[in-house]
């Protein structure tokens, strides 16, 4: 008769340090409006990286080249730190950029010289950094989560210098 009340009492615990651990690890789960959220920065990521290096392999302007292989550069170490942050978070993120820009991918493989260039430096330089800023700023205001803000913040003036930079360049490769 003493073993029902030990085993009643130990099941107890168990199913309490059960409730409690995955209480924790709920608590540390992204809202689904902040898991969207971090998976249109991952995309957006996903895409300058892929069209950046679209443009190393396509153009042969020096200046479209550096600008291209900074953006490969800056949105990997971005994209490596939305991973680690969703992986803390227990969020499963996209495998690539979404449809919007796979079909611009797409446009841009077909294109050539000048044409990519200055389709390029439109799109992906100006256009996708303007939204990029737009969601980071947006993450920064609405998102739940602290963690994410702080991201958010941490990548938004990484993306307003590349948007400066590409507008630059746009008015510099204008006439070319």
């Amino acid at each position: 008769m003493n073993r029902f009340p030990r085993r009643l009492t130990a099941a107890a615990a168990v199913a309490f340090s059960l409730l409690s651990v995955s209480s924790a690890w709920a608590a540390d789960r992204l809202a689904a409006a902040d898991a969207s959220m971090l998976k249109d920065i991952a995309q957006a990521n996903m895409a300058e990286v892929e069209t950046g290096k679209l443009a190393l392999d396509k153009s042969t302007n020096a200046e479209i080249r550096k600008f291209a292989q900074m953006m490969v550069d800056d949105h990997s170490k971005g994209l490596a730190d939305v991973k680690t942050l969703a992986s803390a978070k227990g969020t499963e993120l996209p495998d690539g950029p979404g449809p919007m820009h796979k079909t611009v991918a797409l446009e841009f493989k077909a294109l050539s010289g000048e044409l990519f260039n200055s389709r390029y430096v439109k799109q992906a330089g100006v256009g996708d950094h303007e939204a990029t800023e737009k969601l980071l700023k947006k993450t920064q205001a609405e998102a739940k989560d602290a963690d994410l803000k702080a991201l958010a913040g941490k990548m938004l003036p990484i993306v307003q210098g590349h948007l400066k930079h590409a507008r630059e360049l746009a008015t510099r490769t204008a006439g070319k």
